[in-house]
């Protein structure tokens, strides 16, 4: 039997520009997909594992920029979505998360795949909707409708994020072969245009920002995640070369540049306070070095910080100020009010930087093969464009102490939440957006952990994939609470004996392997040329040596 609840349910989501759906085999969703599949013009991909596919969804969300649709079954079946939806909050991400449940009247009652599903991500979604279990009355079809446009305005809504609809369902699932999917065209079109963003200050506002940056000669812009954009990639490089501030960068900035700084976490952490700013304005999202953190919140400065709507975080402990523009159009205006900052404050920043620049090559050349040289010369070796998916823990801290810029690179990370479970996926689900190149960067645990994400029927020929083996969690060895006890190798470092080798014969995807330099750049030398699937070098490498060469290189920089 169709039911025109779900029937009204997928035209409204293809009416309002919803283009793609990310589907996972269940028997109690089967009314739902089925609305879905057989519109005209949703996309859909079945993914078997629902965390993996929840994390696909975001991937190519996180493109889009605008709601993809998650369908799964009943009970824990709709569990497994909870790490992406978490991580979809925090980087506010459009989803809509619809699943699949038994009538009210059967929870608790010991029936099969049921769990309680109302409000079920309550922490981390921004609204969460019941949909009526029958539409026999009039009015019941209208609060369907309206649930619907509602939840799919909010995903949009500044700052967007992932919006749930648990829709009970009772049987029969699967409609007659003769019948057909009538799907209307409806008068509720959501208006996903209404929420506009200040573009400017009032005067009373102009004339008191001019007022107190005049109090500060030490300004420093900090730039956290957030994705390309060219004009403030201009006004950032403007500003810098026009001695107006100091500009800090990280990779997920996606706005390093010769101009900014980006070797912070080498001088960072014995550095004087007397490179501090006395004003901090920052935007964008998080950042990664923890250095960085620690030195922003013992120094004594004011911070303000750009955005144009949504919750503000206090991160560094010290915010008194938020200006609600996007941050271009607040640059835009900094350049043409602020004058030269401080020159021996500039100069510090400047001088420190450029010393670790010079110095960290021929580091990185005297050091032993492992983690940091192979992964220089896979930085050296990137297409020029295209998407750098980087996984957390050792992964993203690597490259953030080497750097990595492009004026047409995109650099990705899940720090949201920031952990492992479901780097593979994000990027799968990239690829489905774009034919340009996608390259992850992993190590060997987020890598294995959700080796799910390839368990489908797509291939994914444009899928560049750096896998760090080092059989562990190598991070542990990094960190001195748990690299000094006699636990550590036993209960933190994990070992693991999986060889990259047997998923890729899996899923049919070509392998390298690279245990020292030479096989390396032999591997390299045509890793990213054209192929009909996905492609796995693997880099074999020993944590003890990593662990070792990191530190010699951190105490040779960080002495300077």
């Amino acid at each position: 039997m169709i039911l025109p609840q779900l029937t009204y349910l997928a035209s409204i989501c293809a009416n309002s520009g919803i283009t793609e759906a990310i589907l996972s085999p269940g028997s109690r969703s089967a009314p739902i997909s089925l609305a879905f599949i057989r519109h005209p013009d949703i996309h859909c991909r079945i993914i078997p594992d629902e965390r993996s596919a929840a994390f696909i969804a975001m991937g190519i969300a996180q493109q889009r920029n605008k709601p993809v649709v998650l369908i799964c079954t009943s009970g824990s079946a709709a569990l497994n979505y909870g790490p992406a939806i978490a991580e979809a909050y925090y980087q506010q991400i459009p989803l809509l998360v619809l699943t699949a449940d038994r009538p009210p009247e059967w929870i608790e009652q010991w029936d099969g795949q049921t769990i309680r599903q109302d409000n079920l991500y309550s922490a981390f979604i921004k609204s969460s909707y019941v949909f009526p279990d029958e539409v026999l009355h009039p009015d019941k079809l209208w609060h369907a409708k309206r649930i619907t446009k509602e939840a799919i305005n909010l995903t949009h809504e500044a700052p967007m994020g992932p919006v749930h609809i648990n829709i009970p369902l009772r049987e029969p699932f699967y409609p007659n072969q003769e019948e057909q999917y009538p799907f209307e065209i409806t008068d509720l079109e959501p208006d996903l245009d209404q929420h506009q963003t200040s573009t400017s200050l009032k005067e009373e506002s102009v004339i008191q920002v001019i007022t107190e940056l005049k109090k500060y000669r030490k300004i420093l812009i900090l730039v956290g995640q957030q994705r390309p954009d060219k004009q403030i990639r201009t006004l950032l490089k403007t500003i810098a070369e026009n001695h107006q501030a100091v500009v800090v960068t990280d990779v997920i900035s996606n706005m390093s540049q010769e101009c900014t700084i980006e070797h912070h976490d080498f001088f960072l952490g014995k550095t004087s306070y007397e490179i501090a700013p006395d004003l901090m304005i920052s935007f964008g999202k998080s950042i990664i070095s923890k250095a960085l953190k620690l030195f922003l919140r013992k120094s004594d400065t004011a911070h303000w910080h750009i955005q144009a709507q949504g919750q503000v975080p206090d991160t560094f402990q010290h915010l008194n100020q938020i200006i609600r523009l996007h941050p271009a159009t607040f640059l835009d205006f900094f350049q043409k009010e602020t004058k030269a900052v401080d020159s021996v404050f500039e100069n510090e920043w400047l001088k420190k930087n450029k010393s670790i620049k010079n110095i960290l090559p021929k580091m990185l050349e005297k050091a032993p093969f492992g983690e940091l040289k192979a992964l220089d010369n896979v930085l050296k070796s990137l297409p020029n464009y295209g998407k750098i998916h980087i996984a957390n823990s050792m992964a993203i801290r690597n490259v953030n102490f080497l750097g990595l810029s492009g004026d047409d690179l995109e650099i990705i990370c899940n720090r949201g939440t920031s952990g492992i479970d479901g780097s593979n996926s994000t990027a799968v689900g990239c690829t489905f957006t774009t034919k340009e190149p996608v390259v992850l960067l992993t190590g060997d645990m987020a890598f294995f952990y959700d080796r799910n994400a390839f368990w489908h029927q797509y291939n994914l020929p444009n899928l560049r994939i750096i896998l760090f083996n080092n059989h562990g969690g190598g991070i542990f060895r990094m960190i001195d609470g748990p690299a000094a006890l006699p636990e550590m190798a036993e209960y933190f470092e994990t070992h693991q004996k999986l060889d990259g080798s047997n998923l890729a014969r899996e899923f049919g995807f070509q392998y390298h392997l690279a245990q020292n330099m030479e096989e390396l750049q032999t591997a390299l030398s045509d890793f990213f040329h054209t192929s009909i699937n996905a492609k796995l070098l693997e880099i074999k490498t020993d944590s003890e040596t990593n662990t070792k060469a990191l530190k010699m290189i951190k105490e040779a920089l960080s002495g300077d």
